[in-house]
């Protein structure tokens, strides 16, 4: 039996929140206890390394700001949404690493950030249909794979949350068929 769709949704932001990422501080400041951890303290201009939760937390005191190597932006947004966009519907493409809780983030952070500063109300508006359209568009591509006969080299290029979607429609689709199949069969006897 496949995984709930939305706990491997949940886990992944879990897993996400917890990874570790490098920071480098704004500002000197002292050892900081939080709830089960001890952070700090912290030299201005050093590099740190803390779970991702922590560090969106020294971002927004001021203390630290996050080094993401492989960053999400409107850029990075638009080649997505052109390649899923020129790809035919059994072609799926590979994703960044944990492209799904980055866009989470990077829209809460847009949204954030274009709160403040109306002129980022555009990006923010523009992130979100980008994303939305890359969602559909793997979506439609993942319910057309789950009807057809299981491709391993086509399932590589999902991530584990779309994974997780392809398992449960795949099955669900699978037992829809053969029900089907068998009731006509039942009715010719």
């Amino acid at each position: 039996m496949s995984a709930d769709p939305l706990t491997i949704i949940r886990d992944a932001d879990f897993v996400f929140q917890n990874m570790h990422v490098k920071v480098v501080a704004n500002r000197d400041s002292p050892k900081i206890d939080l709830p089960g951890v001890e952070v700090g303290p912290f030299r201005k201009g050093k590099e740190y390394e803390v779970r991702f939760w922590v560090a969106r937390e020294l971002k927004k005191a001021g203390i630290a700001h996050i080094r993401i190597e492989e960053p999400l932006d409107l850029m990075t947004l638009n080649k997505i949404h052109w390649k899923e966009s020129v790809q035919s519907s059994q072609r799926v493409n590979s994703l960044p690493e944990n492209f799904y809780p980055k866009l989470r983030n990077y829209l809460e952070e847009l949204n954030e950030t274009s709160l403040k500063k109306s002129e980022l109300r555009g990006d923010y508006e523009k992130a979100q249909k980008l994303s939305s359209d890359i969602t559909r568009t793997r979506l439609k591509k993942i319910v057309s794979l789950a009807s057809s006969p299981r491709s391993r080299q086509v399932l590589e290029n999902l991530t584990k949350e779309e994974l997780a979607l392809y398992n449960y429609l795949y099955t669900k689709i699978s037992e829809w068929k053969t029900g089907i199949l068998k009731n006509q069969e039942d009715n010719k006897t």
